[in-house]
């Protein structure tokens, strides 16, 4: 198990990594304006995904060991054909994509949702190293692929489209070499695939879509009121900021997995305790660290256009550090088959970023988005620390840290390595 979680966190790291190096690249090739849009794309395939997922992810890996993959495959096929078609729709009705990227996106989105539904299969298989080093290998390329594109003179957003294909085909041809092993499941009787995959990915989807709206939809309301550029610098200082997360996300896995396996009430509370004060604890070391950073290093590394950084990651850290604690709520309560909490919060949130977003962001600009996103991560963690204090006992004072954790920590590494 720590092995897995190792190779987990360094996949994440190396994944990171790539993305900042394909800011990097943006920023000094594209400018702001390339940023922007480049954002507004990842944007949109990441709404294209979504619809798919409500029959992938968490679902779908439930399924992997008790269904063959010639029943499990093809409704999720089907089904990522039906929602990018529906993506593709929203996308252009809407217009929130620039002119002429819209079919472009929902390609992308339809290619990766099928190399997600591959990769579910891997976690489903309990096979996580190659996993891991799929997912290395689809950062690597669309970073090789974009630096060298968008060298050519004139070179626009265009080029990262034209990488992103290249990434996307590169997991779905190794995703689908890797899941040609078969691996065997256990025998269940007849299993409704149709009605598992819905019935699991509803709520699950449910709070990611909103979630996803916490998120991102200060990007379109920064294009909307101000202008493509200011919203490529915001990105980038987006991407710093949820940066800190990393550590959180890959313990959280970790969490979900331990959780789900155990019916022991207080070992759920005491591994969710200490998976929540050493998110928070990784996240506090990465946000100063990026704090302690002037903006002028910021602007040599991402290119002259981007400035400001500094001041909007001080604002963006309260509300990620909300987050990382809601990383160890969420999954918990995902653990523990109370999902309703998960999807409560992120529509607690969602309301927050409406009301403040359309007031705040087109009079403060990435400030006010900056500030919006806080309180809506903010509002966020708040309720599911209530609802997580009130299902298990926990008093305000197991909340911070003490002696006691360090013990717990030591006990949690022994039970890892086993």
């Amino acid at each position: 198990m720590l092995k897995a979680i190792s190779g987990t966190v360094l996949a994440r790291i190396a994944t990171t990594a790539m993305g900042l190096l394909v800011a990097v690249v943006a920023g000094h090739r594209l400018g702001a304006e390339g940023l922007g849009v480049i954002g507004l794309v990842v944007l949109g395939i990441t709404l294209v995904r979504l619809g798919m997922d409500l029959m992938g992810g968490g679902a779908l890996i439930y399924l992997v060991p008790r269904v063959p993959l010639r029943k499990l495959l093809p409704p999720c096929y089907a089904w990522a054909v039906v929602a990018t078609v529906a993506g593709w729709g929203i996308l252009t009705l809407l217009h929130l994509v620039p002119e002429g990227y819209a079919l472009h996106v929902a390609a992308l989105g339809l290619i990766q949702s099928i190399g997600a539904i591959h990769m579910s299969v891997l976690v489903g298989q309990q096979r996580i190293r190659a996993n891991n080093y799929i997912a290395v290998v689809q950062a690597v390329v669309l970073v090789a692929a974009f630096a060298y594109l968008a060298r050519v003179p004139d070179a626009d957003a265009m080029a990262y489209v034209h990488a992103a294909y290249l990434s996307a085909a590169s997991t779905l041809v190794l995703g689908s070499w890797a899941i040609s092993k078969q691996a065997p499941t256990r025998a269940h009787g007849q299993v409704n695939v149709l009605r598992i995959l819905l019935r699991q990915g509803l709520y699950v989807q449910l709070a990611n879509g909103m979630q996803l709206m916490n998120y991102r939809l200060a990007y379109w309301l920064i294009e909307r009121f101000r202008s493509t550029s200011m919203l490529g610098i915001y990105t980038v200082a987006n991407q710093l900021a949820e940066g800190a997360w990393l550590v959180p996300k890959s313990l959280a896995l970790v969490l979900y997995s331990k959780i789900s396996n155990t019916r022991h009430r207080e070992v759920q509370r005491t591994l969710t305790l200490t998976f929540l004060k050493t998110s928070i604890a990784f996240s506090t070391i990465c946000v100063l660290a990026l704090l302690a950073l002037p903006s002028t290093v910021f602007q040599w590394v991402f290119g002259p256009e981007v400035t400001g950084i500094t001041p909007l990651v001080a604002l963006l850290s309260p509300g990620i550090l909300a987050m990382a604690a809601t990383q160890a709520y969420s999954h918990f309560f995902s653990g523990t088959a109370r999902n309703v909490h998960n999807v409560i919060g992120s529509g607690l949130g969602l309301l927050a970023t409406l009301a403040t977003g359309f007031t705040l962001i087109p009079r403060f600009g990435m400030a006010g988005a900056a500030i919006s996103a806080t309180c809506a991560y903010g509002i966020n963690a708040m309720y599911q620390t209530v609802a997580f204090m009130r299902i298990t006992g926990t008093t305000f004072g197991d909340l911070w840290p003490g002696k006691k954790d360090v013990e717990q920590l030591k006990a949690l590494y022994s039970m890892l390595r086993r």
